[in-house]
This record gives structure tokens, sequence and C-alpha cells, in this order.
């Protein structure tokens, strides 16, 4: 909906003794429900630390969801290889009729990494977790 559009509304609804909306309702206007499907990970290792996670969702309100599941998955898996730090390298993405798709590089390692992506992984999982986002 535009913003004129969205005005007119707001400007009835006000005219109607209705109240103002929230900024939250502000932010829903014009937005489908998020109902992620999460279909999977497959993880490859490289070589030595470096690790590749592709992962695909149906779903996605854009890049920053399956993003968002890449990032969750690699850090899984760094707690899983007994590392507590990852960093990001690189993403790319492709949607393809409805699905998305992202092919993402991390380095893990046990000491903190230099870089400006590194990720502490038990604070990511945690995360991940108390947002419905599934790890590897």
């Amino acid at each position: 909906m535009t913003r004129i559009g969205y005005g007119i509304i707001v400007g009835a609804a006000t005219l109607m003794g209705c109240t103002q909306p929230t900024e939250e309702t502000v932010e829903r206007v014009g937005r489908t429900e998020f109902s992620p499907v999460y279909i999977g990970v497959k993880t490859r290792l490289l070589e030595g630390e470096l690790v590749n996670f592709l992962v695909q969702m149906r779903n996605a309100r854009d890049g920053l969801d399956v993003d968002e599941y890449a990032r969750c998955a690699a850090a899984q898996y760094t707690l899983i290889r007994g590392y507590e730090f990852a960093r990001h390298i690189r993403t790319t993405q492709a949607k393809n009729g409805g699905i998305w798709g992202a092919d993402a590089v991390y380095t893990i390692s046990k000491t903190y990494p230099l870089g400006v992506a590194t990720i502490n992984a038990a604070d990511v999982v945690e995360n991940c977790k108390a947002n419905g986002i599934p790890t590897v």
C-alpha cells in the first residue's frame, strides 16, 4: 500500500474515533505474515578450517533471512567441531521459483580470528534457537 493510501486509511480511522496505529501496526501494513520453511543445509569442508554451507528455504522475506539461516548453520557446525568462533568469508544468493538459496563460506577457529565478520558460535546458536531458526 502506498503512503498516500495508508494516510487516507489512518485519517479515516481517526475521524471515526479510532486510535492512531502503533509503530508495530504501521510496520506490518502491506506485509504478509512470515512463515519460513527451512528446506535444509549441506555442509562441505573445503580445506582445513574453511567450510562451505549450502542452505535453502521457502517463504523468506528477502535475502537477509537466508543469510541468517546460513549463519545459524555455520555457528552450530563450529560448535560440533569443537571450535568457538567463525568468520564469514562470503555468501552468494539465488532465488528460484520461490526458493531462496545461499552458498556461504566461513572459517572456523578455536581462538578469536581477525576480521570484522567474526561470530561467537555459542551466542549465535542461542539466538537462532530463540528465533526458531534451525541449525545443523
